[in-house]
């Protein structure tokens, strides 16, 4: 059966290509109906940071990879904390120096910096590699500290073979004696990593190709053990678009490379599982929408590109929208409500009609209080913006008919009041509006002067403006004008 490890180092955030990392290692066991774990490496004592691990959690939780075995959930091959599993590695280190495959080193710090500062190669000029067995003991009784390195062949080559890259091959004379176990009785990374995949029965190991130059260490390690090699998956590199076009390794000058820092930023966690997915892998069907379990059942390994991914943030703003507009009605108003809240507070509004107009037009939810803002104050607006530019009136205007002057204000006045029935003060204009009504009203109900009838047959008192009758549009035209607007054109009543 398949099973997958990821072992994050709890040393801060969950970055960007640890969460693929994660994703990955997922998706490669559950596609083969295998077994995904979580184990933390926390041998780095250097570069621990309180309060990692819980990220680790809580960002696993957030993006829906539920681990079968882990800290938390137990299994049959904990404990799955290397700093709980310190006892089991020095056991493994010591087999090898009785097999006469690695040797104890007591060179001090000192010359180990004297050596790389002067060694272009920059590795250990394996100093106590043979050192006789009798100036071994006595260092050793005296309590002189000490390393444990591997021995690493001195000629040839070691290849093996990546799911992704096919076959590496890599001369061992760039392969330094790598350190097993430090100073302080920790195991080195690279080797608590071989001796727990191999207890814990690893099949695939899911990486960054940044490990493809040390996976022969890790091959060696286990001829030397005489274990059986996993498969290994190399990823590719995410870079990050620079600003004059030219793309590099993905960092904080890009933008946000933690998971947390893009929700802070308001992309939805499903919304980066579903983009981080497509970082290296190619669907077939170029199907680019997934959910969490569609992903389970469409991925593969040989969809994983060696090509570079490069992480584009307008792309992933394109998803989140994409994701808004999918969303149900109660989804998007759960999501969207704690920003109405931001702006109306507990105050009760028509939230109906604003899902309607909202939904359709963010990418993200919080961009919603800056829509809304003008409900909780009205801005200052600019007097031009109520002036049509295609019309005669403009601010001058405006402003003078305010103060008394005459024009369109004025016009205006006069218009408003012949149509306002409560002006009684003005008895003749009064009249004259009922007089216009009494005709209209015949002229649309067949009981008065048939004006549109005048117009088709030639008859003056119908005739236009300028001269000329009225065309004919396929019968009589129904239109609904003023009486002020039917004068203003030269009609008049009987």
């Amino acid at each position: 059966m398949v099973r997958t490890r990821f072992a994050p180092s709890p040393t801060g955030f969950m970055h960007v290509g640890n969460l693929r990392t994660a994703l990955y290692e997922y998706l490669v066991a559950k596609s083969q109906g295998g077994t995904f774990v979580l184990r933390i490496e926390d041998t780095d004592q250097e570069r621990y940071v309180e309060g990692a691990t819980d990220v680790i959690y809580r960002t696993l939780q957030q993006v829906g990879l539920k681990h079968d075995e882990g800290p938390d959930v137990g299994g049959a091959y904990g404990p799955y904390i290397q700093s709980e599993r310190k006892d089991l590695y020095k056991p493994y280190a010591e087999q090898l120096v009785r097999e006469g495959k690695a040797y104890y080193c007591f060179c001090t710090k000192e010359r180990l910096e004297s050596i790389h500062a002067a060694d272009s190669f920059g590795g250990y000029d394996r100093h106590c590699r043979d050192l006789p067995a009798e100036e071994v003991q006595r260092l050793l009784d005296a309590g002189t500290p000490y390393v444990i390195r591997q021995k690493m062949p001195l000629d040839g080559a070691t290849s093996f073979e990546d799911a992704v890259y096919g076959t590496i091959t890599i001369e061992n004379k760039e392969i330094e004696d790598q350190i097993l176990l430090k100073s302080d009785g920790y195991p080195t990374y690279n080797f608590a990593n071989v001796i727990d995949d191999h207890l814990m029965h690893i099949t695939h190991v899911v990486r960054g190709c940044e490990y493809l130059t040390s996976t022969p260490k890790y091959n060696l390690l286990y001829e030397a053990f005489g274990w059986e090699k996993p498969t290994y998956v190399h990823l590719p590199l995410i870079m990050g678009k620079n600003e004059d076009g030219s793309v590099s390794k993905l960092s904080k000058r890009h933008g946000s490379t933690s998971f947390q820092g893009l929700l802070d930023e308001g992309y939805l966690a499903p919304v980066i599982t579903n983009y981080i997915a497509l970082l290296g892998w190619c669907p077939k069907d170029n199907q680019e929408i997934f959910t969490l379990e569609e992903l389970e059942k469409a991925f593969s390994i040989d969809g994983i590109s060696k090509s570079p991914a490069v992480f584009d943030y307008d792309k992933l703003l394109w998803f989140n929208g994409e994701y808004i507009r999918s969303m149900d009605a109660e989804t998007f108003r759960e999501n969207a409500m704690p920003y109405y809240r931001a702006v109306f507070g507990d105050a009760e509004k028509p939230w109906a009609v604003l899902d309607a107009i909202l939904q359709p037009r963010i990418s993200k939810f919080n961009e919603i209080p800056a829509l809304l803002a003008f409900f909780k104050e009205l801005p200052d607006y600019a007097a031009d913006l109520f002036v049509n530019k295609k019309s005669k009136t403009n601010l001058a205007k405006f402003s003078g008919n305010a103060e008394g002057g005459d024009g369109d204000a004025r016009a205006a006045r006069r218009l408003a009041d012949r149509r306002d029935p409560r002006r009684a003060d003005r008895p003749r204009a009064a009249a004259r509006g009922q007089e216009r009504h009494a005709a209209l009203a015949g002229a649309h109900c067949g009981g008065g002067p048939d004006r549109y009838a005048r117009r088709r047959d030639g008859d003056p008192r119908g005739a236009r403006p300028g001269g000329g009758a009225a065309p004919s549009r396929g019968g009589p035209r129904k239109t609904e004008r003023s009486p002020i607007m039917l004068e203003r054109y030269g009609y008049k009543y009987e």
